[in-house]
């Protein structure tokens, strides 16, 4: 028979586990945190005080002393001597950021309400004139420094800038295009800053301050109205100004902040571009809403990164898109382990090097997200252990019960996954376990959509096009986000593929990003794009793959190994394979998958490509009469 102190040890032990499950706990202390920021963003609602430099200005207070930004600025030499640390406290900055204000307003002419564009590159001059426009009442435009031409001018046309700002370590890709630019927005300044001379002016404590009077700045401001413009990467086009709103520059990064442990003794370290939101938003908002650190880097280098993490005593990175595999593909560092982080946050860690990202790096915790930059709301997952590896969304039962009427996954038509399906009634039911479907986002302002969903600037139709209505009753609205989820029977929610990326091939639905999981575990491959393709006289579509291989791998070897270890259903298998000797991609460390679905077989557009096919158990060269024979059905696939 059991003792007393027998039962009470089981049932402490059984109270621990059923609360590891369910996860109660964290999702309470999740829920008070919400709870005490959103009545604090009501009250600045009541205040008129949603725009984020009142949140800027309140860090200041309380952190003057405090490490806010630091930069390993390059010296071109090997090692621990590779960079010059350069450090600003919050005082400091906030000092600088005044002293620029006195310029742009007084010496450019910057007004409340001016929509002025940032073509730099990561540096601290970026972020002393974000936030001085910020000061000065106008609203930031984030441009990529790496356009030019066309999709530069689209991105100072469709904002209606006044003027922009170019750093001249970027200059030159704004100089090639000013005759267009003058063309097509005649009106707009270009403004080419001396970085040497402006940054010796807004360090001297002799130069004039200036901060706006705060009637003038936020007079009759909503959350829902733009603080800054942020683009689209372009992987589909041209770039699209997604409105970043004061809820998602203050609220929303103080929970983002508080979900991935940032407080005022962390460093985030970031080499991703500031010009997009990962950095941005959710590296420096996220930092500067909890008094931490930003270490900023000029670009993200797999042969210096750790160096740079170690010297700027980083206790959390960012990551975006195939950064962590870059960094898992590349020699051992010497440092990769000697440093202070506890933390990796971002968006787009596959599950299959999840485990070994962490282990290889001694990185305790990955804070995985699912967001767009003009999404509503973002999925988060802070996964420690072993639970919710590969998550987008790990939650607790009251939190996913809760977000339940915010967020859900929609069963797709079982012929055309690109479409919602419908049922007789005429409206969308939620996907099974285990069943991808389109993950969409509640608008509960329905016929005010603008209020939760900004969209982008000048852009009704793509806006439009984004907003999926009447899905379970006449007359709501949600946010479509264009992409496959699915949930397990746990409540945690994976990304599966994008909408358009999943095809159908003998009668199944293949996922390419899936597939590109397995191709990336076959030796001697590098990096994979999957696409499906059209073969005619065939029902669906055929995978085909590209490849780029690792140096000193010859395609045969990798083309063995790939048609007899590759662990996928038979018809997930790629029929078709290309070698290339580089997969293209954004300067987001996105692969931009758009160039490789105009795919044409069987030699290329130009006539000339090397193409393989899947014959039984191994690849051969795709001649001529092979393809004649696989369209006339003489030959199989």
């Amino acid at each position: 028979m059991e003792t007393a102190s027998e039962l009470v040890r089981s049932a402490v032990d059984y109270v621990v586990q059923w609360d590891k499950d369910t996860q109660l706990t964290s999702d309470v202390q999740l829920i008070r945190f919400v709870l005490g920021r959103a009545l604090k963003h009501i009250y600045n609602m009541a205040k008129g005080r949603v725009h984020y430099w009142y949140v800027f200005e309140s860090t200041v207070t309380k952190y003057a002393d405090h490490r806010a930004l630091c930069f390993a600025r390059p010296t071109g030499l090997a090692g621990d001597d590779g960079f010059v640390m350069e450090e600003y406290t919050y005082g400091e900055l906030y000092e600088m950021v005044l002293r620029l204000s006195e310029i742009l307003a007084h010496r450019y002419g910057v007004e409340p309400g001016d929509t002025v564009g940032i073509d730099m590159t990561n540096k601290p001059m970026f972020i002393v004139f974000w936030f001085a426009l910020w000061n000065v009442g106008a609203v930031p435009a984030f441009l990529n420094y790496n356009n030019t031409g066309a999709p530069l001018c689209h991105c100072i046309e469709v904002s209606k800038m006044q003027r922009v700002f170019v750093d001249p370590d970027c200059a030159h890709n704004v100089q090639s295009s000013e005759a267009m630019i003058q063309q097509r927005c005649p009106g707009v300044a270009i403004h080419y800053v001396d970085e040497d001379a402006i940054m010796k002016e807004i360090k001297d404590p002799n130069s004039i301050r200036f901060r706006l009077d705060d009637t003038k700045r936020s007079a009759n401001e909503k959350d829902y109205q733009p603080g800054a413009l942020i683009y689209t990467s372009g992987t589909t086009g041209l770039p699209k100004s997604a409105i970043m709103s004061w809820r998602k520059a203050g609220f929303g990064t103080s929970l983002y902040g508080h979900i991935v442990q940032l407080d005022s003794n962390s460093t985030v370290f970031t080499s991703m571009p500031l010009y997009h939101s990962t950095a941005a938003m959710l590296g420096v908002c996220a930092a500067f809403n909890s008094g931490a650190c930003v270490a900023l880097s000029v670009k993200f280098s797999t042969s210096t990164i750790w160096t740079q993490v170690k010297l700027t005593r980083s206790t959390h990175l960012q990551y975006v898109g195939e950064v962590c595999r870059y960094l898992l593909n590349s020699p051992h560092h010497r440092d990769e382990r000697n440093h202070d982080l506890r933390v990796a946050y971002g968006n787009g860690l596959r599950a299959d090097i999840w485990r070994e990202f962490k282990e290889r790096f001694g990185i305790a915790a990955i804070g995985e997200f699912y967001a767009a930059t003009e999404s509503p709301i973002a999925l988060t997952s802070f996964q420690q252990g072993d639970r919710g590896i590969g998550a987008c969304r790990n939650y607790g039962k009251l939190i996913n019960f809760i977000l339940q009427f915010q967020q859900t996954i929609i069963k797709m038509d079982p012929e055309d996954n690109s479409v919602e399906w419908r049922n007789a009634k005429g409206f969308c039911e939620v996907a099974s376990v285990g069943e991808p479907g389109e993950l969409l986002m509640n608008i509960f302002t329905a016929k005010s959509p603008e209020k939760m969903f900004q969209g982008y600037l000048g852009n009704k139709k793509e806006t439009e096009a984004k907003i999926l209505r009447n899905v379970f009753h006449r007359g709501d609205a949600w946010f479509r986000s264009g992409d496959l989820l699915r949930a397990d029977a746990d409540g945690l929610w994976y990304f599966v593929d994008r909408l358009g990326d999943t095809f159908r091939w003998k009668s199944e639905n293949v996922s390419a990003t899936e597939v590109e999981a397995q191709l990336s575990k076959v030796p001697g491959v590098a990096e994979s794009v999957v696409v499906g393709l059209q073969i005619p006289n065939h029902e669906g579509r055929a995978g085909f793959a590209v490849l780029e291989l690792q140096d000193g791998v010859s395609t045969k070897q990798v083309l063995d190994q790939l048609a007899l270890s590759v662990q996928l259903p038979r018809y997930a298998i790629p029929i078709f394979v290309k070698i290339v000797d580089s997969i293209e991609h954004s300067d987001n460390h996105k692969v931009l998958k758009r160039l490789y679905k105009d795919q044409a077989l069987p030699k290329g557009r130009d006539g000339d490509e090397l193409i393989f096919w899947l014959q039984g158990n191994s690849y051969s060269e795709l001649t001529l009469k092979n393809w004649g024979d696989i369209i006339n059905g003489k030959a199989k696939i």
